[in-house]
């Protein structure tokens, strides 16, 4: 046997007895992990073959019995002396991995994704030692009862993951990512990947694994996987597989501080209302600092002849331009495609906009590539329970708004039968849709909210209401507004006669008011204070009520009785007096809050995915939704929260 065969295993002894010394040090096994000492009881757990598997070095954690654990550390390296026969033999494969490579397959069984060893632990061993990527083995897979844990969740979702692409290295923290990185790949979550579809996979994760590890991303709390997946969230397949390595290693420098967010459980930091300045110091008040000169650009998917959600952002941009004459001008594009809303910024920022509103949920993406790319542009977004430090996002608490339409429509229904028309099944819609209905249900304890989807494909939204109609119901929540060409009186709530809809109230998007606050926030210099840089978290602009941004604008035919209630509850919801979600909380499927004390989370009230049980109907899946429904859905779906 050569010396310098004996000299590797020497390294190798070395590396152990470190890796041994740490792990005792940290009150940690210094052994391999054996798998029959953390199995659940036999017979709890099925045992499935997988064949030849090409098995993650990285992934095999330890031995499948103890009988060969106390030969080495827990990185696998040896612990025995060279003077033993185990040394001998192990130099000996080591030898032979040099001359010709260790080719014979391992026996292996695989648990939650980590696998353990039955035959072959210094062939893994070696391996480990020289670097090896993966090795092939005869695998054996370990099926453990179902639960709720999240852990339980995770791996089933790797398992159904496995089963269509045959993938088994990468993993990542938190449910519903196996979905997610299938969805960013162009696939459905039972679609099949080809041979092709695995080498492209292979080559850009590898890529981009090799430049973030090499960046230190073995140090965040996070997986490799999860960051690639924050990556693919920015940029497509496409774009990276088309990077060179100098261009991939400065693409993932740049976009650090997502993979950094994601080490916090709470990434996002809502701002509920409007930040101010308490003080200014003296010095700021003798020499006030000028007022700067602000282009700002607005991003619309639709035009605003064609969409009131447009026309309502169109309204604040031309608000803007007649409070600020002097300080503020403003580029408007319209009718954008994802594609074109990315050409859009870019030639925004050519025409030296400092700021840029993106006004739908599609546009996500667009703006956090151009961001990075121009960190002193100002970026902003028109979602919810969005997360990203590139860009900061706004939306309105429009359920307080709803509650208030809700409480007018149990009011004057004459039989509480009403009907609530939704568009997408996003962030914020449904929190909308159950505090119309907890209002209608505070006025009329019997009031039920028949709710229809107009996004639905092969559903006519016409028919549908014609059908909930002959239900009694006469009170009608449409869409919110109206835009300049649209005669039509089927908007905000409406009550239907013979002689056709009677419009009762209306909510108002009041986003030239969120407009001008925000832009006060930066010209004031309170726009530097919302980021603390001692935390890493999302910005999220989240302003109801109380910021006046949103409004409920009623019919002067109202009741006066119902007019004073309406007041009441608008001054006791913007003063904190009274929140729609406070107190004993029932959905479809049962008791969501049972203290009356208790007020919903404001992150349990964006995210949430169930329904008031005086609802009758259900939230949509994606593939119910017609195409036009899906850039939105992708981005902001309730589905994607829940997995």
């Amino acid at each position: 046997m050569a010396s310098f065969t004996m000299e590797d295993y020497q390294k190798a002894y070395k590396l152990g007895k470190k890796d041994y010394q740490a792990r005792m040090m940290r009150g940690e096994l210094p052994t391999l992990q054996v798998l029959d000492d953390i199995l659940p009881p036999k017979g709890s757990y099925s045992e499935v073959p997988l064949g030849l598997v090409q098995i993650p070095i990285d992934q095999i954690v330890g031995t499948k019995s103890d009988g060969r654990s106390n030969a080495f550390a827990g990185n696998f390296m040896p612990i025995l002396r060279e003077n033993t026969e185990f040394a001998y033999k192990w130099a000996t494969l080591s030898q032979s991995h040099i001359d010709k490579g260790i080719r014979e397959p391992i026996k292996a069984y695989e648990y939650m994704n980590k696998f353990y060893v039955q035959e072959g632990n210094k062939r893994v061993s070696v391996l480990k030692y020289f670097d090896a990527v993966s090795v092939p083995g005869y695998v054996t897979r370990i099926l453990p009862p179902r639960t709720d844990q999240k852990e339980n969740k995770l791996y089933y979702e790797f398992v159904d993951f496995y089963a269509v692409t045959q993938i088994n290295y990468i993993w990542f923290t938190k449910p519903g990512s196996f979905v997610r990185l299938q969805a960013a790949f162009g696939k459905g979550p039972k679609d099949v990947w080809t041979d092709d579809d695995r080498l492209l996979f292979s080559s850009v994760y590898s890529r981009f694994s090799i430049e973030y590890e090499a960046l230190g991303g073995k140090k965040l709390s996070i997986t490799t996987g999860d960051a690639f997946l924050a990556f693919l969230t920015i940029y497509n397949y496409e774009v990276i597989d088309q990077k060179t390595t100098n261009e991939m290693k400065e693409l993932v420098a740049k976009t650090w501080e997502e993979f950094k967010l994601l080490e916090h459980n709470q990434e996002i930091d809502l701002k509920m209302d409007p930040s101010r300045i308490e003080k200014k110091s003296l010095l700021d008040r003798l020499l006030p600092a000028s007022t700067p000169k602000l282009k700002i650009a607005f991003l619309y998917a639709k035009t605003p002849a064609t969409s009131a959600w447009t026309y309502a952002h169109e309204l604040g941009r031309l608000h803007l331009e007649q409070t600020f004459p002097e300080e503020v001008t403003t580029e408007c594009y319209e009718n954008l495609t994802q594609d074109l809303a990315e050409k859009a910024i870019y030639e925004a920022i050519r025409k030296d906009c400092n700021i840029i509103f993106t006004t739908t949920p599609e546009f996500v993406k667009a703006s956090v590539q151009a961001a990075i790319d121009h960190p002193n542009v100002k970026i902003l977004n028109c979602s919810l329970n969005t997360s990203h430090r590139y860009i900061r996002t706004y939306y309105a608490r429009m359920y307080e708004a709803k509650f208030l339409m809700g409480a007018v429509a149990g009011a004057m229904s004459e039989n509480g039968q009403l009907a609530y028309i939704a568009d997408y099944p996003i962030f914020g819609t449904i929190a909308n849709i159950n505090a119309f209905a907890l209002g209608a249900k505070m006025i009329n304890p019997r009031a039920r909210v028949y709710l229809e989807w107009s996004t639905l494909k092969d559903v006519d939204i016409r028919l549908a209401m014609e059908n909930v109609q002959k239900k009694g119901v006469t009170v009608v929540s449409g869409k919110d507004m109206v835009i300049p060409e649209d005669a039509s009186r089927y908007f905000g709530l409406y009550h239907l006669t013979e002689e056709g809809p009677h419009n009762l109230a209306m909510p108002l998007w009041h986003w030239g008011k969120f407009y001008e606050q925000l832009i006060r926030t930066i010209m004031d210099g309170t726009w530097k204070y919302d980021d603390n840089k001692d935390e890493t978290k999302a910005i999220n602009y989240w302003w109801g009520l109380s910021a006046e941004v949103i409004d409920v604008i009623y019919s002067q035919k109202l009741p006066i009785g119902t007019q004073k209630l309406l007041s009441m509850l608008k001054h006791a919801i913007a003063t904190g007096e009274y929140h729609p979600f406070s107190g004993i909380l029932y959905s479809q499927d049962g008791m969501i809050q049972s203290d009356p004390n208790k007020i919903l989370s404001p992150e349990e009230i964006i995210t949430m995915n169930w329904l008031a049980d005086n609802v009758v109907g259900a939230i949509p899946a994606s593939w119910e939704l017609t195409e036009q429904a899906k850039p939105v859905t992708e981005q902001s779906g309730v589905e994607k929260q829940k997995g």
